[in-house]
């Protein structure tokens, strides 16, 4: 793959422009510099080996001494990866192989992220087994892709398929070595989601009726408090986890409170149930 040359004339259609499309790695360079002499062919391999992931642009400093003014470079070489028109992320240096090529894995839009979206978008809609059939290409593309794989829980779980999910993220807890996850507020929220969803399956209708009855039964709150939060109440749930804590504290080890905190793990960081019954549990356990 051949690179792109770069002057002020077509910068603003070869780098801005194109980069809505597909991202542009711009390579800020001079004809005197070694270090730029001794990255110029690696960039060109991986560029070839990456082919369709990116475009390679090299624009000479010499040359255009206002375009490197524009965008602050100061050291070279100085390579800037345009996504959208604008500059999201760099590196100044030769770097050897092993980092960039670190530095292209983090850097460049996994190329699944289109099916990905159009998942998200089916699951929405109600779809799930559609969401799921672009998620399985999107495995093909990038099977380490963090949102492909994040999305993929949040599909199974609305499937009722608890035990897969739990083995999708299974498998991305024993890559976090390699690949630590990096939005793991919603990795937590779906463990929780996952843990809380092993438990559907149950007569919600005869488990209620036991679970109302007085004296309070722990016992019978607890299963319908789990099977209420499996299938997605947990606004009724925490309830009836509330009146176990009120009741017994000792009860399973405190089991209540613990699995009300699943529960806010499991909602919005932004929840309002989540706020309230943490005021009520608060308050309980004075």
């Amino acid at each position: 793959m051949t690179a792109i040359t770069i002057t002020h004339a077509n910068f603003d259609d070869a780098v801005l422009r194109a980069s809505a499309t597909r991202p542009v790695l711009v390579d800020f360079w001079a004809p005197w510099c070694a270090p730029c002499r001794a990255l110029a062919p690696i960039l060109d391999r991986l560029a070839d080996e990456y082919a369709g992931r990116f475009t390679l642009a090299k624009l000479n400093t010499e040359d255009e001494p206002e375009l490197a003014a524009r965008y602050g470079v100061r050291g070279i070489p100085n390579c800037k990866l345009f996504i959208e028109g604008e500059v999201a992320d760099e590196f100044t240096g030769a770097l050897p192989e092993s980092a960039l090529r670190a530095f292209l894995a983090r850097a460049l839009p996994s190329p699944a992220a289109a099916l990905v979206v159009a998942a998200k978008a089916l699951l929405a809609g109600k779809d799930a087994l559609g969401a799921l059939a672009k998620l399985d290409d999107a495995y093909a593309l990038d099977p380490h892709d963090e949102d492909a794989l994040l999305t993929r829980v949040e599909v199974l779980l609305s499937l009722n398929r608890a035990a897969d999910a739990n083995a999708v993220l299974a498998q991305m807890e024993a890559g976090q070595r390699v690949r630590p996850v990096s939005d793991e507020r919603r990795l937590a929220g779906l463990k929780a989601r996952a843990a809380l969803a092993a438990d559907s399956g149950a007569d919600l209708r005869a488990l209620a009726q036991k679970a109302g009855r007085t004296p309070v039964d722990c016992a019978a709150k607890l299963a319908y408090a789990k099977t209420l939060a499996a299938t997605g109440d947990y606004e009724h749930a925490l309830a009836e986890l509330l009146a176990i804590v009120r009741t017994d504290r000792k009860f399973e080890d405190d089991i209540g409170r613990r699995i009300m905190l699943t529960v806010f793990e499991a909602l919005p960081s932004d929840s309002d149930l989540a706020r309230r019954y943490r005021r009520e549990l608060a308050a309980a356990i004075r």
